[in-house]
């Protein structure tokens, strides 16, 4: 559960902005969840050579950003995603699905490289 987001979301924003073609939307249940989740997708994708190019709010644990250029992944405390809802506030972006088998997670490196390929929907295998 640890490295595991709550509902998560993509969104293809390139259409109605200039700083990124997706968000990755997801939540965790506490600022301690919300914080290993953003150092677990930073840690991967590290790992794979890919580092972000900014990374806020990570001390507190309530909404953690991190910038990939091409992809910004949100991670929300539960109650603040339902507060800034930002599947509303970009209602018109498409979404893509993301599909996980039960007990199955998508990793940081398959999100990044399927958002740049523009499959719809994303399988994990």
């Amino acid at each position: 559960m640890a490295h595991k987001g709550i509902d998560p979301v993509l969104l293809k924003v390139s259409e109605f902005c200039s700083f990124a073609d997706y968000f990755l939307i997801c939540s965790g249940r506490s600022h301690r969840h919300v914080s290993a989740l953003a150092q677990h997708v930073e840690e991967a994708l590290a790992r794979t050579g890919v580092k972000p190019i900014g990374v806020e709010g990570l001390e507190d644990g309530q909404w953690v950003l991190l910038d990939y250029n091409i992809m910004v992944i949100h991670i929300f405390l539960e109650p603040l995603r339902e507060f800034y809802n930002l599947e509303d506030l970009w209602s018109e972006a498409p979404k893509i699905q993301i599909d996980l088998d039960a007990g199955s997670t998508l990793s940081s490196q398959e999100t990044l490289t399927a958002a740049e390929t523009d499959s719809e929907p994303i399988h994990h295998e």
